[in-house]
């Protein structure tokens, strides 16, 4: 929900595209009815202006893309989000565990004070390689999520028309010839990408480590399963909500940057021109465009990939150092 706010914002139209004129007959007299804007003008009358389109909260992108697109489309880009979700917590995580266990055992030793900022530093790292890796199929997720078709009825591209679209998309831009050099366009936006995701995993990790770590002080049985789910699941909720709120105008940028179709102003953007053009088109309001829904998308979804991942790693262990029996 919080794309197609940040799309509207970047103008992207989101008029009614399956409304169409329609005349019904009878034997006496054709009426003419307006869907939005018709031919009134042909029996003489004003043509009927269209009815303005914008999204207005949250609630009212649910309402609608519901009553103009059904109910599936909620869920339109779940198979890219989990083609994104597996690869890309299976590297970022696992990084994470080693480059803070390395960087703590290292800064014990030879710089104590620098031991709190190791979260921080091992989550912007992990974070940078995952984003890199996987950042494709984020980018046709994006992409899926904020453009709706234009007639009823057709089947959407899936994850790898949508990437095949920007690769051979049509251009007149002669700098472009070249069919290998527009693979690059599999990377528009990266920058904006790891601008958004590298200051959200530093304020989750700084956030999530003492919170968690002070959870698990105050419960009784620092060890048991109970304890590990909830700590980790309230401390990754915490972290989560605070990171996706704090980098909102990263996000903003990120979108407006992943779904620009001019392929020639695509690869000359930056994130800071995209901030400066968000701030003079809309202000504060427009760089928190999507807030709550961010918000309330990212504490649940840190919350419970950090416990599922913790659980498991919990399991492990204790499996791996059962005693045998004979």
């Amino acid at each position: 929900m919080s794309l197609r706010l940040q799309a509207q914002a970047a103008g992207v139209p989101y008029q009614n595209l399956y409304s169409t004129c329609h005349f019904e007959t009878n034997t006496m007299l054709a009426a003419a009815r307006c869907f939005p804007s018709c031919y009134r003008s042909l029996l003489g009358e004003p043509p009927c202006s269209p009815q303005p389109f914008q999204y207005k909260g949250t609630l009212d992108v649910f309402h609608k893309v519901i009553q103009q697109e059904g109910f599936t489309r909620l869920w339109r880009g779940t198979g890219a989000s989990l083609a994104l979700a597996v690869p890309t917590v299976g590297i970022y995580m696992p990084c994470y565990d080693i480059f803070r266990n390395y960087m703590e055992e290292s800064t014990n030793k030879n710089a104590p004070s620098m031991t709190p900022y190791v979260p921080l530093v091992a989550g912007s790292v992990a974070r940078s390689l995952a984003c890199v890796t996987c950042y494709p199929v984020e980018l046709a997720r994006t992409r899926m999520q904020a453009f709706k078709d234009g007639q009823q009825g057709t089947k959407l591209p899936g994850v790898l028309k949508t990437l095949v679209g920007v690769v051979y998309a049509d251009t007149s831009t002669k700098k472009l010839h070249s069919s290998f050099s527009n693979f690059r366009f599999l990377w528009t936006g990266l920058g904006a990408q790891l601008s958004r995701d590298v200051p959200f995993s530093a304020v989750c990790w700084a956030t999530l480590e003492p919170v968690r770590r002070g959870l698990l002080r105050m419960s009784d049985n620092e060890s048991s399963l109970a304890s590990i789910l909830g700590a980790n699941f309230s401390a990754g909720f915490v972290a989560g909500s605070l990171a996706g709120a704090t980098t909102c105008p990263l996000d903003v940028a990120k979108t407006r940057r992943q779904i620009e179709k001019d392929r020639v102003r695509a690869l000359t953007m930056t994130t800071r021109q995209t901030l400066v053009e968000i701030w003079r088109d809309g202000g504060i309001k427009g760089l928190f465009t999507g807030v709550s829904p961010r918000v309330a998308r990212a504490g649940p979804s840190v919350g419970i990939v950090v416990s599922f991942y913790e659980v498991v790693k919990y399991a492990l262990y204790n499996r791996r150092h059962q005693p045998c029996e004979n």
